[in-house]
């Protein structure tokens, strides 16, 4: 086996695609995750609520792949609103120090017309190197 599928232990299923993919090299591919919890259900309707959320779904990812969040190399995060994250850098340097501390992978950030999940206001993919 080249992969394994990496989900955290109590999550509901992923239906139709994984959270987490492990390959044979360590490299740890985690699907965009948005601001609900492992019930899929939304923490929050603001910005800050659901990204938080999502920067914990993506360090439950990891750990349950057996990393930290220092592991991880690369995030990808899709807004809905670049307005609203402008609006509000104090209070995302706050929620994201408070997941992941003081490790900064790279990072890119697109502005998008929506996501799948019409609540949904960020969603976060990410790569960590396990191992």
């Amino acid at each position: 086996m080249t992969h394994k599928v990496i989900h955290p232990d109590g999550w509901l299923p992923a239906k139709g695609y994984a959270n987490g993919m492990l390959a044979k090299d360590g490299t740890l591919h985690i699907g965009g995750q948005i601001g609900w919890d492992g019930n899929k259900e939304f923490v929050s309707d603001d910005f800050i609520g659901q990204m938080r959320q999502a920067l914990l779904n993506i360090r439950a990812i990891v750990e349950s792949a057996g990393g930290r969040v220092e592991d991880v190399t690369r995030l990808t995060w899709f807004v809905t609103d670049k307005g609203e994250y402008v609006a509000a850098q104090r209070a995302v340097g706050e929620a994201y120090r408070e997941v992941f501390g003081k490790h900064f992978p790279a990072m890119s950030m697109l502005v998008v017309a929506g996501l799948v999940e019409d609540r949904a206001k960020v969603e976060i993919e990410a790569t960590a190197h396990l191992g």
